[in-house]
């Protein structure tokens, strides 16, 4: 089961079905959903990925995936995962914020916390993420936090993709406290 993890101003916990009109808020955001997957979607598909998480991905606990809250008020602010995609041939990390959240730290402090429990308590040895090339304020972000660019992906569309990498022996520092390490079951 996905555990909850806290950073110093967000807190990540499982998804519930109350949330489901912030989700879908937030992939309707064609600011936010350009840079997801295959780009922004109708909103019945939006609602048939987040009924996924329940009746498919909690239940067989195929992958971790958050909803990402303020910590001081419990605003809805976006999501977040990590799962083992055949793109990378590892684990990646996903994560997306409102608009009215960005340019605020908040991305940063989020692709940290998801990347530091792949290692943490996945016990992974590298994470890695997948970003369109003209995102580029997400490529920075990633970079400042280790990642490094490994290689490209043409898309069918003609897309380019980044694939970045962060190695466990990169990471420079401990990434949770025992105390804060949540335990997978």
């Amino acid at each position: 089961m996905t555990p909850p993890l806290r950073t110093r101003r967000l807190t990540l916990t499982p998804y519930e079905r109350a949330d489901e009109e912030d989700f879908v808020a937030l992939l309707g955001d064609e600011n936010v959903s350009r840079w997801m997957g295959d780009g922004p979607m109708p909103e019945a598909a939006i609602r048939a990925l987040f009924d996924r998480v329940f009746t498919k991905v909690y239940p067989r606990n195929l992958f971790d995936v958050w909803a990402v809250r303020d910590r001081r008020d419990g605003r809805y602010l976006g999501h977040a995962e990590i799962k083992h995609t055949e793109v990378v041939a590892g684990h990646e990390i996903i994560y997306a914020l409102a608009a009215h959240a960005w340019r605020q730290g908040l991305g940063t402090e989020l692709a940290e916390a998801v990347t530091d429990y792949g290692f943490a308590v996945l016990g992974l040895t590298e994470v890695h993420a997948t970003v369109a090339a003209p995102n580029t304020a997400s490529l920075a972000l990633l970079a400042r936090i280790g990642y490094r660019h490994v290689r490209d992906i043409v898309e069918d569309d003609g897309e380019l993709v980044r694939v970045l990498t962060r190695r466990r022996q990169d990471h420079g520092r401990v990434p949770l406290s025992p105390a804060d390490a949540p335990t997978r079951s």
